[in-house]
């Protein structure tokens, strides 16, 4: 229950970096950024595992890339689920989930140290 509460931490502090410093993202209030979070958390942990195993095949021919593509299509799914969080386009999202990667990583080995 605590690795599920820090992937959504984490993919909060990653949403808001990504109004600050991407065009095309935007929430109307701090509670749908708060269930954002906590919703791609929960996206990832339920998911996520389940479209690397279908996308296989064309994750190992691209060297891994099609992630960013999984990731960018997880936030997508995010937006499109709550009616208060806006991302205008593929760009938008995949600038937005490589941010949550980021600050997700750090997240995680703070974490388990």
């Amino acid at each position: 229950m605590s690795a599920l509460l820090i992937r959504g931490a984490c993919a909060i502090i990653g949403f808001w970096l990504a109004t600050q410093w991407v065009n095309g993202v935007v929430f109307d209030d701090s509670a749908t950024l708060l269930f954002a979070g906590l919703l791609l958390g929960v996206i990832n942990a339920v998911m996520k595992p389940i479209l690397v195993i279908l996308t296989l095949p064309i994750t190992v021919m691209t060297l891994g890339l099609f992630l960013f593509v999984i990731n960018a299509a997880t936030v997508a799914l995010v937006a499109w689920l709550l009616p208060g969080m806006h991302v205008a386009g593929f760009h938008a999202a995949l600038m937005s989930a490589i941010l949550v990667s980021l600050v997700s990583w750090v997240g995680n080995a703070f974490a388990r140290s």
